[in-house]
């Protein structure tokens, strides 16, 4: 099956046969059809397995048998929760959409608003953009969103979970009720699906595989480990089995700095990216990183959204998520478009539990590397140390100031109350 079975214009299959695109994937197969009848949708899908040609293909072709307007106004938004992702979803837009006469546009935070705003004014049919920078600028009356026809949320389960719900109803409250509405992402845990339904119309649901698999092709092994030995561990593998590009995820943004410096000192070419870096800064880290002049990239899970480089051979889980279905996400970063890829993961004796829970979604035993220099000797739940109590230094008390000279005018008067008592 090819993508002219999809009765795409010419424009669009010459722009995807350029781009190397032959044979549309399960999930670009299934909710094409149903994007281009109209249709609100669920798309679930594996990461890397082409959502996003899922979504936009059918909306450039809709957009294409409209007449374009006098005054260019926005008709299509997609939102989606990091300015990595939205770059890359405005990216491919551009790429599909190349041969046809519709302008896109991608706005997000951590940059100057002002090339943004100039785009905006100049007409813009396709608006990419993160929850934030939306806000601020339609609250500027910068941004007009009076005639959204399609409204694409991608990466659902993050956009509507993990404290942006809030913003999705804000957005949604600026837009026409009668829309299009798509949802699509890797996971979708029944309470998002539950809350979806709440401004879905009557949605078609296309699951290709499980939620919460895993791709195939990823050799996946996990490694028992003591925390204190986490980074003489992942020094070890750098420099022995991941010799190759490597992304290494982290909780804290503050862990992924600590990180990059110790490998830094180790000899080892690693940058650290998360919401604290400017929008400079994470562009070069990640630029450097897919043009193999930097070997290893630490990223906290809201920068890692969006990531996508081809031919990633591996993900090194350096610190195991809370959520179990952010696990999927994370691995998913390689073994992309049906590449092999390799998955380590670190798991101390703190973070069992959720490796428990990542075992049990995801319904597969992970092999276990038992041969390693660091193997875990810690088996019982590392004690904080409580935190000394807060003395309140004593007041020092103050010297007596020198009394101030007299004045003559005070003397008098002083003289004169003596003569007056006596």
């Amino acid at each position: 099956m090819g993508f002219d079975a999809f009765h795409f214009s010419p424009p669009i299959l010459r722009a995807l046969a350029q781009a190397g695109y032959t044979e549309p994937t399960p999930i670009q197969q299934q909710a094409i059809p149903a994007v281009a009848a109209g249709r609100d949708l669920i798309g679930i899908a594996q990461t890397g397995t082409g959502k996003t040609a899922a979504f936009a293909l059918p909306i450039l072709q809709k957009l294409m048998r409209q007449p374009v307007p006098a005054r260019r106004t926005v008709r299509v938004l997609v939102v989606t929760p990091t300015r990595e992702l939205a770059l890359q979803i405005y990216e491919n837009f551009c790429l599909y959409g190349r041969f046809l006469p519709l302008r896109s546009c991608v706005v997000f935070g951590g940059v100057s608003q002002k090339p943004q705003e100039e785009q905006l004014a100049a007409g813009v049919d396709i608006l990419v953009a993160t929850p934030g920078r939306l806000n601020d600028l339609y609250g500027q009356g910068i941004v007009v969103l009076d005639a959204v026809q399609i409204l694409v949320l991608d990466e659902a389960d993050r956009m509507l979970d993990m404290g942006f719900i809030h913003d999705v109803r804000r957005i949604l409250s600026y837009l026409p009720a009668k829309r299009q509405t798509l949802l699509f992402s890797a996971t979708m845990p029944p309470e998002v699906a539950r809350l979806a339904d709440t401004f879905l119309h009557d949605p078609q649901r296309v699951e290709v595989t499980p939620s919460a698999s895993t791709v195939e092709v990823i050799r996946q092994s996990v490694f028992f480990v003591d925390k204190a030995n986490k980074k003489d561990l992942l020094i070890h593998l750098l420099q022995t089995v991941c010799r190759d590009s490597t992304l290494v995820f982290v909780r804290t943004k503050h862990g992924a700095d600590r990180l990059a410096r110790l490998l830094g000192k180790a000899g080892i070419q690693a940058a650290a990216i998360h919401g604290n870096k400017s929008q400079t800064a994470r562009q070069k880290a990640l630029g450097d990183f897919k043009d193999r002049r930097l070997s290893v990239l630490i990223a906290t899970d809201i920068a890692a959204r969006g990531i996508d480089i081809e031919q990633l051979p591996f993900v090194v889980n350096y610190d195991l998520p809370e959520v179990p279905e952010t696990y999927v996400h994370r691995i998913g970063r390689t073994g992309r478009a049906g590449c092999g890829g390799t998955a380590l993961s670190f798991c101390c004796f703190d973070e069992l539990p959720y490796w428990k829970d990542i075992e049990k979604l995801t319904g597969k035993k992970v092999p276990v590397v038992e041969d390693h220099p660091y193997p875990m000797q810690v088996m019982e739940t590392t004690p904080k140390m409580p935190r000394p109590p807060r003395v309140k230094p004593a007041a020092v008390p103050k010297a007596p100031s020198a009394a101030a000279p007299e004045s003559p005018a005070r003397k008098r008067r002083r003289r004169r109350r003596r003569t007056n008592h006596a």
